[in-house]
């Protein structure tokens, strides 16, 4: 297939040549802090930690400060500095409560009243995004597959859910394993679209909607910090045996403003047959797929007053088996964007449908091997792991 290259009417960024580098551990018990929130206030540019708790983020001036949150800790703006690695400590964000803040609301209502509130908290204006991607495939704990993308992800008012909602690769490269063992035909759900697909405030038609509600349990559970503001927390947990396989989930929503700011879901593994209708696209006849995990994580930001898709991680684990042969396999497949930059009005310029990837392309299909050490040299990415760096040296020896 050809990659479709876009074209943007807005003034591209100018050269990212100032980026600031560091690490974001725990104040007190000093361990690496996975998915921090990593921004440039003044600016829309944004990325987040990875599992080692390193950052890098890029900006077109010098930047004065940089800031990050996470769930359950307090945010932290602290001086940039470009000259040497920073060092950033989070402390939790623990409060006591008055007894007269006891949330001790009907869940249901709640959750309603959050829905209720979207189209007033999210953008009421079309915009645009540029997102980094990044998609693994690991056979045990060895990676045999690696994609990265920037991408673009056209978003409609959130008061039009049937509107243009689509995403671009703009640019993107891959390594795979020159083995032919590793090659597994197997296809699961997920790709850059997902950021338009799984996004369940804007698309309620999982969940978040009157019909699906009625199918879980809600029960309130402590509630916790982000931005330094306290988040209302519900867990749903399905009640009715059904046809599909359902979700577990926690959402979490400002106290304050009634905006979604973190949904997690993972899928009901006890049937894995109903659990395999929804993972699986294809397989190859003779191979037996197994599923044991299928979760989300999103993140929503507040910005300007409104609530935006920030982070999306899916992580899909299965083990496979071909009948004639005695062998097992756990595979681990996880995909994750963040948002990067931002533009609105003149510059939120829809993707046309000849642009935009599709959610049964693969991206693999459509990118090119690594070569170029300054790739990324002009965009904001997550910044790989030691293990994932570990093991693009071994792709690129094997």
């Amino acid at each position: 297939m050809c990659l479709f290259v876009s074209v943007w009417a807005y003034g591209q960024t100018d050269t990212l040549r100032y980026a600031v580098r560091g690490t974001v551990r725990d104040a007190s018990g000093g361990k690496p802090l996975a998915y921090v929130s990593v921004t440039l206030p003044g600016s829309n540019f944004a990325t987040v930690t990875n599992n080692d708790g390193s950052f890098v983020i890029k900006s077109d001036v010098p930047p004065l400060f940089v800031s990050f949150s996470l769930l359950g800790y307090k945010s932290l703006t602290v001086p940039a500095d470009r000259e040497q690695m920073m060092r950033v400590t989070l402390n939790r964000g623990e409060f006591t409560l008055d007894p007269a803040q006891i949330i001790n609301g009907d869940p249901l209502t709640i959750l309603r009243e959050a829905i209720y509130k979207i189209s007033e908290n999210c953008p009421s204006e079309p915009e645009l995004f540029e997102c980094f991607y990044r998609e693994t495939a690991q056979k045990r704990n060895r990676f045999i597959y690696v994609s990265e993308a920037v991408t673009k992800m056209y978003k409609s008012s959130f008061s039009n859910m049937f509107g243009r909602d689509r995403t671009a690769v703009e640019k993107s490269r891959l390594l795979t394993s020159p083995r032919r063992s590793d090659t597994l035909a197997v296809k699961v759900v997920g790709g850059p679209t997902q950021a338009v697909e799984l996004d369940l405030v804007k698309r309620r038609s999982v969940i978040l909607n009157d019909a699906d509600l009625e199918d879980y349990t809600l029960e309130m559970m402590d509630p916790v910090m982000l931005d330094d503001r306290r988040q209302l927390v519900i867990k749903l947990t399905p009640v009715l045996d059904s046809d599909y396989a359902q979700q577990h989930g926690v959402v979490y929503i400002d106290q304050e403003t009634m905006s979604f700011t973190r949904i997690e879901m993972s899928l009901d593994m006890s049937d894995p047959v109903k659990a395999t209708r929804v993972m699986l696209v294809k397989k190859p006849a003779d191979i037996r797929f197994k599923p044991k995990e299928m979760s989300l994580l999103l993140n929503y930001k507040r910005e300007d007053g409104k609530s935006r898709l920030s982070y999306v991680r899916t992580v899909f684990r299965f083990n496979c088996d071909a009948r004639r042969r005695l062998w097992n396999t756990e595979f681990t497949a996880i995909a994750e964007m963040v948002v990067t930059n931002r533009f609105n009005g003149a510059d939120a310029v829809p993707i046309d449908r000849a642009e935009s990837f599709r959610s049964s392309e693969s991206l693999a299909d459509k990118t090119q091997v690594y070569a170029d050490p300054d790739f990324w040299k002009d965009y904001n990415i997550i910044e790989p792991t030691e293990s994932l760096e570990h093991a693009l040296g071994r792709l690129r020896k094997d």
